[in-house]
């Protein structure tokens, strides 16, 4: 296997990299030379299953840091970038940033004796899904930590255009990101920063579970995908690799569909 990012001293950033589509990315880029800090927020019965995941990054032989904290919190996201000044040196650089955060309300706008959405409900989850990247993204540049040649990465789905059910508000989150990221590619663009979103299809994770009616979206899923199945994590891990390479340069500004020819049908 030839590894791109080994020797490089390149970093990957992954907010949201405990499971799913994050872990995968992580897996990918560490395959591949590329040093990894994850981000995530779990609870101590999950550190067993989270942990068996991480030794297979570090078993790659990279580098390695993770932190279990709120990433969404002023002082904690300073905390971190002192601590990546250190862990960095004086060449290592991020190479790629990777937004993956999955916390957001899916609460229905009309209930019979359930809640349902409130403004708060729509800031939380827009703040956590999609206004997070902005902010670090702000504050990896203001520390210069960001390679020379640097790609951001954000997670969208089928849910920016269609309208599903209790999903109003992550749907909400996720037009934001996609503007967010389009305004990241224009305006950080002469810092060598491009910015793009895989919009990824229906893939089997812990996030997708949560939605209600999930059962009923998978199996359509695998109904119209052209390869009746769905995206895997590992598939957009792939994705992410590619965009890191340096073949993938002059990639900016892009919604791109990771799905298998899922939305084409």
């Amino acid at each position: 296997m030839v590894k791109d990012f080994e020797n490089k001293n390149y970093w990957a950033l992954i907010l949201g990299g405990s499971s799913g589509l994050g872990l995968a990315t992580a897996k990918k880029l560490a395959k591949h030379g590329m040093h990894i800090c994850i981000l995530h927020r779990n609870s101590r019965t999950q550190e067993e299953a989270i942990s068996k995941g991480f030794e297979n990054i570090k078993a790659e032989g990279i580098k390695f840091k993770a932190y279990n904290l709120d990433a969404f919190n002023e002082e904690k996201r300073a905390f971190v970038i002192s601590e990546l000044k250190t862990i960095l040196g004086e060449n290592g650089r991020i190479r790629t940033l990777v937004h993956s955060v999955a916390k957001g309300n899916l609460k229905p706008m009309i209930g019979d004796g359930v809640p349902t959405l409130k403004n708060d409900d729509f800031n939380l989850t827009i703040n956590a899904m999609a206004i997070s990247l902005y902010d670090w993204t702000q504050a990896i540049f203001g520390a210069k930590l960001f390679a020379s040649d640097a790609r951001i990465i954000s997670f969208t789905s089928e849910g920016n255009t269609k309208a599903w059910r209790n999903y109003a508000a992550v749907s909400a989150a996720k037009v934001t990101l996609e503007a967010i990221t389009r305004n990241i590619a224009l305006e950080f663009a002469p810092h060598g920063i491009r910015a793009n979103c895989i919009q990824a299809g229906v893939t089997d994770t812990a996030s997708l579970r949560m939605i209600p009616g999930s059962d009923q979206i998978k199996a359509h899923s695998l109904k119209r995908n052209p390869y009746h199945r769905l995206t895997l994590p590992e598939d957009v891990g792939n994705a992410v690799y590619l965009l890191s390479k340096n073949e993938a340069s002059w990639i900016n500004g892009c919604v791109i569909p990771v799905d298998g020819g899922e939305h084409i049908s």
